[in-house]
């Protein structure tokens, strides 16, 4: 048996958009900006990444009622990468989409 599992924490980078498919089932897409910085000083620098997350089923509709631009955010599930060409730079992109189990809002509700 196989499973891996991501944990990331960041920013909301839009608002949780709730659609529903053919069959009824709730689904929900946002994106979460995980950013990391290095050294110190001038040499500081920030490195993002974006992540696409998709939320099923019944947490899809509680997670569009609560997931706002801006909010921090704990997301855990799985990650799945797609490779693709990139159509203004013709260069080789990936996109990283998470598929949640669970999420947690960490901003205080005043910011949220």
């Amino acid at each position: 048996m196989t499973y891996q599992m991501i944990t990331i924490v960041g920013n909301v980078g839009r608002d949780a958009e709730l659609r529903y498919l053919k069959d009824g089932t709730a689904v929900t897409d946002f994106s979460v900006a995980v950013s990391k910085y290095t050294g110190r000083g001038e040499d500081r620098k920030e490195k993002t990444t974006w992540f696409k997350v998709t939320i099923w089923r019944e947490r899809a509709e509680t997670a569009a009622q609560l997931i706002r631009k801006g909010t921090k955010i704990l997301v855990t599930g799985e990650v799945d990468v797609d490779a693709y060409m990139d159509k203004t730079s013709n260069q080789p992109r990936a996109s990283l989409t998470i598929t949640a189990g669970t999420f947690q809002l960490l901003s205080p509700k005043a910011e949220a």
